[in-house]
């Protein structure tokens, strides 16, 4: 479909929409992203959780992931004030069974309400890790902080950690990979718009010399 058949939005476009609809846009251009929730807790034993649709993949060996974290006011950021605090987190796929409390979490609740009671979601822990995984996810990693890194141009922090422990589902690993149709899990795209996965294809890790010909 070429250009001529589309909407055109210019710059001065996007800022002229209102908010609510500008984040909506804003956050769906890059496509379905994965839905997590991170777990976190602070030094006084009080868990937070929260919904992140910017987890990415930053590194195989080691194993890093990153998400972006928002400016932290008095309401938002005890995520990642609680990672800063003891240095390890959890990130936990959503699956269809509990999308709903998922979604909650992004309330601004205080700090004295943990996300896990209010929204009626379980904490869950192994030895050795002080962070709590969801109970009900399948699919869930335990973190160690590695850096943060500012992006001065919008005050949001790239969080980056390493992975320590990696809980996936037996049914979701085929052939030494990682089937996300089999785990179960979703992806999200703006801010309240929740997608299933299914799988299309596979292909061959890809060699130059194994590129066949396209045609136009």
């Amino acid at each position: 479909m070429s250009i001529e058949n589309n909407m055109i939005y210019t710059k001065e476009d996007i800022e002229k929409l209102d908010r609510v609809t500008k984040l909506k846009i804003i956050n769906a251009v890059t496509g379905i992203k994965p839905a997590n929730l991170i777990g976190s807790i602070n030094n006084n034993r009080q868990t937070n959780l929260a919904i992140f649709s910017s987890v990415v993949h930053l590194g195989s060996s080691p194993a890093l992931l990153g998400f972006i974290a928002r400016p932290s006011t008095a309401e938002v950021g005890h995520t990642f004030r609680n990672i800063q605090e003891n240095g390890c987190y959890t990130i936990n796929h959503i699956h269809p069974e509990f999308i709903e409390k998922g979604h909650y979490t992004s309330a601004k609740f205080d700090t004295s309400i943990s996300e896990f009671d209010r929204c009626g979601l379980s904490e869950e822990y192994i030895p050795d890790f002080k962070a709590p995984f969801v109970k009900e996810s399948s699919f869930k990693m335990g973190l160690r902080f590695i850096d943060a890194l500012d992006i001065k141009h919008n005050g949001t922090t790239l969080v980056i950690g390493e992975i320590q422990h990696l809980i996936v589902p037996d049914a979701a690993m085929i052939n030494g990979d990682i089937n996300l149709e089999a785990s179960n899990s979703v992806g999200i795209s703006g801010l309240n718009s929740y997608y299933s996965l299914k799988k299309i294809k596979s292909h061959p890790y890809v060699r130059v010399n194994e590129v066949p010909a396209f045609d136009k």
